[in-house]
């Protein structure tokens, strides 16, 4: 049977899941995750929180989805230890190194990757079951087909996000709050600057083209249940413990009743928090314009709805035990209760009965005082009761036999639904094996994003020039293959179906040294061709063990992060020779819906402009598939700063997107130390201030 997921921001919206319907919750735990500003739990409230929802047969999720540094991985392997011993079910990663700690540190806890993983293709899909990833949380961005061709594929489970807000970006793939105020969505304080205004091709107007609706699947459910989808997610981590009760309780019942929404039903989601009503478009495959939409400033919460919503949650309980209770009085013998529930019984012993001075106790009696379970999570399903004639036991032993069961039924219940070794085991992180990379000055390397940015004195002066894959069949690479190492960039954003022309076009193309891959989906594509794989930034590099990962899975050299600072860069064990940007336009989103095509109409590769309140202008590049690479108002540049070169990086990468070939060559002959050069108007990026 397919799962209802709902967020459980805090102890009251954990209730509110629970008591509206939810088979199992996701919920943060000390500050690794990806809603930070949540009111997560401490030590205490988690194991009671676990408690309480094993009790009454939900799961826990822990969310652990965030990217860490090397200095804070210990206090993360020190999580995962005490929340698998207090029972969780799983762990939602998205980190490599944090992967493979969970798996080094509680080798018994589940792991399902994140959405912030940027999986969306079957081979992604695949290889991350191949690492031990029990489920994998699809990008929100698939269609109906895209999942369907997953689920028929891959042995892992799926869950797919199903009511709640959408990112203009690909999770796991935007830097524009980060870069823009230092607030890092891979690091959970996103700013949300997709909610504010920009001008397309133009000033800022008070538009919002980087603003979508929420999504609302509710009318789906029983055709993603038909493709073998495992769980059905609804967002919302950040919400009023009324909006989870509310959402949460009508796609129960559309669950149960094996039905699409009534119109009052759609209605009182709308009400519970949209923007501009809601979107189904990726599902369907329909991006646009239309899926585009805000939440008015002076919008107000439904408060009857939600007041008739906490009633419900807060003052009964919705989802009682049904317990079995059989309860023995015999002469000289101590008095036993047995109380069993999902399969679990326990048998409790109290006083020996006494003979009876005036009236004896009945079978009947007893069956009525033990049925009084008001106050606990149990209801009587059955209640069965034996006493021999003239026996006495007093009120107050029977009640204690009824309390002292089912004080031991709880907690033998609230044990996690595991299938294998309890209690779990744990494990000390073992220490990392030496690293033996050793790097001198950085060689520079080029990527391109057109063909005529490539040219003979740019190829000479390069240790390695990085060539979007869609650009191979229009080029032709002869002149340049003989000065320098040619390598595809597969695009950051495919689909399934591509993998198979991407092979192609790569095994074809007999002037490449290799490939830089830059999502998980992309190892499949290339294993077994004989290239050298260089990793790009999309993978999100931030610790030495995700380079330790990354090597381990065949990988020659790792572009880290650009969140990180350059003492971070230096302090990484250099695994894997370490690449990273140190000039250009840093992307800032990767979208589905291309902004020029919801404003303007569809440009065919030429892009738009966005502008914001500031007046700062960020081009927007088309890539692979019609989508959208929003780049940086400003390059970046480093060439005046010596921190770059003494980080331990083999490669420094420049990267070109709206620079012409000669202000190409102009930048590089400046890294080279053979001009002065300076651009206008620059950023140093996060190189110096790095990420909350």
């Amino acid at each position: 049977m397919i799962e209802l997921l709902s967020p459980a921001g805090s102890r009251d919206a954990l209730i509110a899941a629970v008591q509206s319907g939810a088979d199992a919750v996701y919920m943060g735990f000390g500050s690794f995750n990806a809603r930070r500003n949540a009111q997560n739990f401490t030590d205490e409230e988690f194991a009671q929180a676990v408690a309480y929802c094993h009790l009454r047969g939900v799961k826990v999720y822990l969310t652990l989805n965030t990217l860490l540094t090397d200095r804070e991985l210990p206090a993360a392997a020190d999580a995962l230890r005490r929340a698998s011993g207090m029972g969780v079910d799983a762990v939602l990663v998205q980190d490599w190194g944090v992967l493979t700690l969970a798996q080094e540190v509680a080798p018994d806890l589940p792991i399902h990757a994140s959405t912030q993983m940027s999986l969306f293709t079957l081979g992604g899909a695949k290889l991350a079951e191949k690492l031990g990833i029990e489920r994998v949380v699809l990008a929100r961005e698939l269609s109906r087909r895209d999942i369907a061709a997953i689920c028929d594929g891959c042995g892992a489970e799926v869950e797919v996000f199903v009511h709640g807000a959408l990112c203009m970006c690909y999770s796991g793939q935007c830097a524009m709050s980060a870069l823009i105020g230092q607030r890092s969505g891979n690091r959970g304080t996103c700013a949300q600057p997709c909610r504010l205004p920009y001008g397309v091709n133009g000033p800022c107007t008070g538009d919002h083209p980087l603003s979508l609706k929420d999504a609302n699947l509710s009318a789906c459910l029983q055709e993603l249940e038909n493709m073998g989808v495992a769980c059905l997610k609804i967002e919302g981590r950040m919400k009023r413990p009324e909006y989870v009760a509310v959402v949460t309780a009508i796609y129960r019942r559309l669950l149960d009743e094996h039905r699409a929404p009534t119109p009052q039903e759609v209605q009182e989601l709308e009400a519970a928090f949209s923007r501009s009503g809601f979107t189904d478009g990726y599902y369907r495959g329909e991006k646009g314009p239309h899926m585009l939409g805000m939440r008015p400033e002076n919008a107000r919460w439904p408060e009857d709805l939600f007041a008739r919503a906490r009633q419900e949650y807060e003052n009964a309980e919705h989802r009682a035990v049904p317990v079995s209770m059989r309860c023995a009085v015999h002469a000289g013998e101590p008095a036993t209760l047995t109380a069993e529930a999902r399969g679990i019984a326990v048998t409790v012993s109290g006083p020996v009965p006494e003979a009876a001075r005036t009236r004896a106790i009945t079978a009947e009696e007893l069956c009525q005082r033990l049925g009084k379970t008001g106050g606990t999570a149990f209801v009587p399903a059955s209640v069965v009761a034996e006493a021999d004639e003239g026996l006495s036991l007093s009120a107050g032993a029977v009640n204690g036999l009824r309390r002292q069961a089912l004080e031991e039924l709880t907690e033998q219940l609230s044990l996690p639904p595991v299938n294998g070794t309890w209690p779990r085991r744990t494990a000390a992180e073992a220490e990392l094996p030496p690293c033996d990379v050793k790097a001198g000055a950085p060689l520079f390397t080029c990527s391109i994003t057109r063909a005529d940015q490539l040219t003979v004195e740019l190829a000479e002066n390069a240790e390695a020039v990085y060539i979007p894959l869609e650009l191979l069949d229009t080029m032709d690479l002869t002149p340049f293959a003989a000065k320098t190492k040619l390598f595809a960039v597969l695009p950051r954003v495919f689909r399934t179906e591509d993998e198979a022309v991407f092979r192609q076009k790569l095994a074809r193309t007999t002037a490449l040294t290799g490939a830089v891959v830059g999502n998980l989906g992309h190892l499949p594509v290339v294993d077994g061709l004989g290239l050298e794989i260089r990793g790009d930034f999309g993978l999100n590099v931030f610790n030495s063990r995700a380079l330790l990962f990354l090597r381990e899975q065949g990988l020659q050299s790792a572009t880290v992060s650009f969140e990180l600072r350059h003492q971070q860069v230096r302090d990484l064990r250099k695994y894997l020779p370490c690449e990273a940007i140190v000039y250009g336009r840093l992307p800032l989103m990767i979208t589905e819906n291309c902004a020029a095509a919801n404003r303007t109409g569809c440009s065919h590769g030429q892009g738009c402009t966005l502008t914001d309140r500031t007046g700062a202008e960020f081009p927007v590049l088309c890539a692979y598939g019609c989508r959208n690479e929003i780049q940086n108002s400003r390059v970046l540049f480093l060439a005046d700063k010596p921190e770059y070169r003494r980080c331990g990086l083999t490669y420094a990468r420049l990267r070109f997107t709206t620079e012409s070939p000669e202000e190409c060559l102009t930048i590089l002959r400046r890294y080279l130390g053979l001009s002065a050069w300076t651009p206008a108007d620059y950023t140093r990026g996060l190189f110096y201030r790095g990420v909350d």
